[in-house]
This record gives structure tokens, C-alpha cells and sequence, in this order.
């Protein structure tokens, strides 16, 4: 069982909290996967960088992720009031979302199943020295 008063316990947690600027997206509609192509190619590049890889950058993921490095610069300017010419990418991943599952009508009565799978994108920025 956990020691001290509810509100000293928050504190505490509260202490070891990331302070990092980050912005993320749930339930976007495309896999980890495909979504883990466009986050590794922006990983450790400054903001501006990955804006312009991005914007390039075909895959339709691209468009999402690009959308959260904007946002995540945009608080790191509004909350943290960093400069938004030393930020970089320090963090992005896909993890794995809710799938739906739907059914595909097929030859002689059979169903074969379609999975549509879902990620939760994050990205975290930080500041160069």
C-alpha cells in the first residue's frame, strides 16, 4: 500500500511527470505498421526538417504525423515557451489501437473477415542545447 497523505502521493507523481512538449493522435485509421514507416523517417531530425520530409512524403500517414509535429510545436511555443528553431523530434511511436473487424461476403455462403486496425500516434519534442 502506497505511504503518505493522497495529495502527497500526487505531488510525487506529479514531479516525475515528462515536461516534454508532445502531441497525440488516438484511434487513427491506419496500422502501426504503416504508420512506423513515416515515424522513422523523422525520428532525431529538428522541426522544421520533418515538416519539409513530410510534406513530401507520399504515404498517407504523413499527413497525420505532420499535423502532430504542428501541434506539438505550437505547445512547446504556447505552454513551454521554448523557441520553436531548437526543437527536434526526441520521440515518436505507433502503438496498437482497438481493431474493427467487418465481414467480406465470399463464394458459397463463406465470410472471410477484414480487419481495419487502428494505432495511437505520439510525438515528443525537445529542446537543443
Amino acid at each position: 500500500m502506497a505511504k503518505g497523505h493522497r495529495s502527497q502521493i500526487k505531488r510525487e507523481r506529479n514531479a516525475q511527470k515528462d515536461t516534454r512538449p508532445s502531441a497525440k493522435l488516438s484511434y487513427a485509421r491506419v496500422s502501426v505498421q504503416k504508420a512506423c514507416f513515416v515515424l522513422d523517417a523523422i525520428r532525431g531530425k529538428d522541426v522544421e526538417t520533418a515538416l519539409a520530409i513530410l510534406e513530401y512524403n507520399p504515404r498517407y500517414a504523413s499527413g497525420l504525423v505532420k499535423k502532430l509535429i504542428e501541434s506539438a510545436a505550437a505547445n512547446a511555443e504556447n505552454n513551454n515557451g521554448m523557441n520553436r528553431d531548437n526543437l527536434y523530434v526526441a520521440e515518436c511511436y505507433a502503438n496498437k489501437g482497438p481493431t474493427m473487424k467487418r465481414i467480406h461476403p465470399r463464394a458459397q455462403g463463406r465470410a472471410y473477415r477484414i480487419e481495419k486496425r487502428t494505432s495511437h500516434i505520439t510525438v515528443v519534442l525537445d529542446e537543443r542545447e
